[in-house]
């Protein structure tokens, strides 16, 4: 069974294809993370959100609002800001993590 998975924001780590490789379906959502965008993108069915921008940490409750079973993950390595954390279930840092490690971890 795949998952249903949304990528936002530039993917220069590559955690959107170690996704793919892992079995998930990813949708990717890059510019203006709006709340029409996120929609759009499946956000209402999709059972993980991966920011990589952590300037569009503000998705987070967002998306939480929208989709109550939603896992939210930021893959970055920037600092999350405070007010975010409560609504994470998990932030990784590429350096410290390797995609395809995240990925697997995500899908299983």
């Amino acid at each position: 069974m795949s998952m249903d998975a949304i990528v936002a924001g530039p993917d220069e780590d590559d955690i959107g294809e170690a996704l793919e490789a892992a079995g998930a379906d990813v949708a990717r959502v890059t510019g203006v993370l709006s709340r029409p965008t996120l929609e759009e993108a499946g956000v209402l069915e999709a059972e993980l959100y991966v920011l990589t921008d952590v300037s569009e940490a503000t998705t987070i409750p967002i998306v939480c609002d929208l989709n109550d079973e939603i896992r939210t993950v930021v893959y970055a390595r920037e600092t999350i800001p405070d007010f975010i954390k409560g609504q994470l279930d998990l932030a990784v840092d590429p350096q410290l993590m390797d995609a395809a490690v995240v990925a697997d971890e995500l899908t299983s």
